[in-house]
């Protein structure tokens, strides 16, 4: 089974260290920066995530374009996401864009990560920490399980 992970981690790169120990576990995944490949091509790839950071209750504008865009049909999708705030649910836009492509949700995956977006930063900063070991070894495990 082939996957690809399309994913956008930029301000402090928690995202990105949930893949990085996913793609350590499984050689063969693979990572595409969405903001430096915006227009791979997916249609070798049996299943593919995305995975994002949750800006205002939404995934990256670049992943829901991508997929808009690149997206082929009727693929297995699963999710990676982290958040600042106490958050469970998946932001509906990425839901949306996934669903136009007749695509199978088979899972998700999503914990906290250190946020210092906006008011946050005058703070200095929520789930300071995190994504800590337990959850990168978390999603690591929802992976496998896949």
């Amino acid at each position: 089974m082939t996957t690809a992970i399309v994913y956008y981690s930029k301000h402090h790169g928690n995202t990105k260290k949930l893949l990085d120990a996913i793609a350590a576990e499984d050689g063969s995944v693979t990572l595409i920066d969405v903001t430096g490949q915006p227009e791979a091509d997916l249609s070798r790839y049996d299943r593919v995530g995305f995975a994002s950071g949750v800006y205002f209750s939404a995934f990256a504008k670049q992943i829901v374009a991508f997929v808009g865009s690149c997206l082929p049909e009727n693929k297995e999708v699963f999710y990676i996401y982290t958040h600042g705030a106490p958050f469970v649910g998946l932001p509906g836009g990425i839901r949306a864009a996934v669903k136009k492509k007749n695509c199978r949700e088979i899972g998700r995956f999503h914990c906290r990560g250190f946020d210092t977006f906006g008011p946050f930063g005058k703070i200095g900063g929520i789930a300071k920490g995190r994504p800590n070991e337990k959850d990168i070894a978390k999603a690591v495990e929802f992976y496998r399980a896949l």
